[in-house]
């Protein structure tokens, strides 16, 4: 079959994985430059099909740049390597894309065994996009596997801290049965929806037309839920995310915070909700109680914190409940928000992580007890800390604002007042934490045995963080480029999800293309939830 952009975008990572594997271990700005020019192009490549994506010119089942990897997958089985991207997943692959590339450029910290290092890197990379690309239940649960033992050996290999084996033993064990719930609930999927493949486009169409029974739904919904909400650190599962990001090496925590975890928020838009529909609606108000657990409680917890990676790692877990309450509101402008909101929160995430990363390597310490007016020696990584800590307060500008404020337009329609006041409280509680943060790190006097403090002083040390910051202005400035893209399959999804009153219950999202949500939107928005 003709090779598309996303054959190249998955093949370049794996394929200079295995490269790497021929290469001797004392050539080591071969295997720097092989994980930088593979991730550079592979960047390129995201961009290029993001800007080229037009959900207008889609397949029948809304796909576009739909390939097979032939040699990979078994046909009597009904398996096969199919990938394609629709609005829901073309801007995680384009966010994933750019975040492996800033990875790629923060791994100098790694001086010993850089050659198992680059590789892991590599195959967590292509396990990464194969997840959010592929069109087949086997394929997207093997890509997500593929990325997340590399995941487990970094952190055991080449992690830091006291309690690294602790939290290698913590991840490895949440993640594993988080993974194996939920890889239950889709062969279970599989076995009763009676259509004999793992085909996701042929697969929704078959239930779309014979649809599971009502027993049936409320037997694999929970396994989903509660298997791929582990694996994204949904309360009271979430005591993994923020130990194992504070022991993981920079590079690997920015992988996985930043997009890995959304993998399982993705499997719940793309797989539960619209072919389990039934027993969706009857759970969601649990999702929304639990959500809150992240947004009210992780956000506490973070400002307890005295640890700078402890206070991101927090702070990660409750962003996700934003991503969660968009998911439970089940309309469309919800639904956005949250896809919105897993795109922003990757970046952020993916920034904070490098930029704690960098100030470990120079400082050997992330207690914030310990420093304090950094921005005086360090101006170029104190300006990007505060401009990261502001995006994570959900200042208007950056992409994280327009996903929250979508998130809460979607949740008003379909909650209480007490749960959105609870939502509202969350955005508070965040603000507060990450504002003591910048005044503890970079505000005050600065202690003396800081003097040495090296600044990003080259664009090479720059650029990784300069190209985060400028994904989230983009999509903060301009969020209709993504919001225009996400529209179209959110709805059919919906449609499918919410059955033939969906239409009647989907607020219309018109193009936005400035800081802020324009004034006729917002009026519109507040009058149709009345």
């Amino acid at each position: 079959e003709r090779m598309t952009t996303l054959n190249y975008l998955l093949l370049l990572p794996l394929l200079a994985a295995i490269a790497l594997v021929f290469v001797p271990r004392n050539y080591r700005v071969v295997m720097r430059l092989a994980a930088l020019v593979a991730t550079f192009v592979t960047m390129l490549l995201a961009v290029k099909m993001f800007w080229q994506f037009n959900g207008a010119t889609a397949d029948a089942n809304g796909y576009k740049f739909v390939c097979t990897i032939p040699w990979l997958g078994a046909e009597s089985l009904g398996i096969a390597c199919k990938l394609g991207v629709d609005g829901l997943n073309v801007g995680l692959i384009l966010m994933g894309a750019i975040v492996a590339f800033a990875a790629a450029c923060c791994s100098w910290e790694i001086q010993a065994r850089e050659k198992e290092f680059y590789i892991l890197l590599l195959v967590m990379t292509g396990g990464i996009l194969g997840a959010f690309a592929s069109l087949d239940l086997f394929f997207f649960y093997f890509f997500h596997e593929l990325a997340l033992v590399p995941t487990f050996l970094m952190i055991g290999v080449w992690g830091r801290g006291e309690r690294k084996n602790y939290a290698t033993f913590q991840i490895t064990l949440y993640l594993s049965i988080g993974a194996l719930i939920a890889l239950v609930g889709l062969i279970a999927l599989y076995l009763q929806s009676g259509a004999n493949t793992f085909d996701i486009p042929t697969l929704t169409e078959h239930i779309r037309k014979n649809p599971l029974s009502a027993n049936a739904q409320h037997f694999i919904f929970p396994l989903l839920l509660f298997g791929f909400g582990i694996l994204v650190s949904l309360w009271p599962f979430h005591t993994w995310a923020p130990l194992g990001y504070g022991a993981a090496p920079t590079a690997t925590a920015m992988l996985h915070a930043g997009v890995l975890k959304k993998f399982g928020l993705y499997g719940l838009i793309r797989i539960a909700l619209p072919l389990l529909p039934q027993a969706a609606q009857s759970w969601l108000h649990v999702v929304a109680f639990l959500c809150l657990g992240n947004i009210l409680y992780c956000g506490l917890v973070a400002m307890r914190q005295r640890d700078l990676n402890l206070l991101i790692g927090n702070s990660s877990v409750a962003h996700m409940g934003f991503a969660f309450l968009g998911i439970a509101s089940l309309n469309l402008i919800g639904i956005t928000g949250a896809v919105v909101v897993m795109i922003a929160h990757g970046f952020l995430a993916a920034l904070t992580f490098g930029l704690s990363g960098y100030l470990y390597r120079h400082a050997g310490t992330l207690t914030l007890d310990q420093f304090g007016g950094l921005l005086r020696r360090l101006p170029f990584v104190g300006a990007a800390l505060v401009m990261a800590m502001l995006a994570g307060c959900g200042l208007p500008g950056f992409a994280n604002f327009i996903g929250e404020a979508l998130v809460l337009f979607g949740a008003w329609k379909s909650f209480s007042l007490p749960t959105m006041l609870a939502a509202w409280g969350g955005l508070i509680i965040g603000a507060v934490y990450m504002l003591r943060a910048i005044r503890s790190l970079l505000h005050g006097p600065l202690p003396q045995k800081w003097d040495h403090l090296p600044d990003a002083s080259n664009l090479w040390r720059k650029l990784p963080f300069v190209l985060l910051l400028g994904a989230l202005l983009f999509f903060g400035l301009l969020p209709g480029s993504l919001t225009e893209k996400i529209k179209p399959s959110a709805e059919a999804m919906l449609a499918l999800a919410n059955g033939p009153t969906a239409k009647e219950d989907q607020m219309v999202l018109a193009p936005v293309r400035s800081p802020l949500l324009r004034p006729e939107v917002i009026k519109s928005a507040v009058e149709t939830q009345r």
